[in-house]
């Protein structure tokens, strides 16, 4: 069997009722390009789908934290990047990082770093992941080796400028 990927990557245009009067993409839109990515990336690469989860076992993840560095705008019809990855899993907690990107990796655009809470839909309060869930996890996580955002963004940096 094949390992599964750490780094999962899909591209996406920036579309124009997404930004600003500048044609930069509004900020707060950001996090549904990347949200919209990960979710996809998920189903398709594991075949791990939060919406069926959702409605079928009443499951979900809910966002407690979320960190972003706006790097360069994302501009109207701009192709980008994006590509994310599970750098911490708990026992009732994740934590992914996402980077976007120009169309070939050259410019990072943002990182963003969100800390998700696992949660019942059943009972309202957040509950461990099933041992399935973290098996898969264990699977996919992948450190960056610093607990530090300001520091990550460094080194992303580092790397691409």
């Amino acid at each position: 069997m094949e390992p599964l990927k750490k780094v999962l990557e899909s591209k996406m245009k920036i579309r124009f009722h997404d930004c600003d009067p500048f044609n930069h993409l509004n900020n707060s839109r950001y996090l549904d390009y990347i949200m919209t990515a990960r979710g996809d990336q998920l189903i398709d690469n594991y075949g791990f789908d939060i919406y069926k989860l959702g409605r079928l076992e009443g499951i979900g993840w809910v966002t407690a934290q979320t960190q972003i560095s706006y790097l360069s705008p994302a501009l109207l019809m701009e192709e980008v990047v994006i590509e994310t990855r599970l750098i911490v899993a708990k026992e009732k907690s994740l934590q992914f990082e996402a980077c976007m990107w120009n169309h070939d990796k050259t410019v990072l655009k943002a990182v963003l770093w969100s800390k998700l809470v696992h949660f019942s839909l059943v009972t309202n309060a957040s509950q461990p992941h099933s041992e399935e869930h973290m098996q898969l996890f264990a699977q996919i996580v992948n450190p960056v080796g610093t607990a530090d955002f300001d520091e990550r963004v460094d080194q992303l940096k580092r790397k691409t400028y």
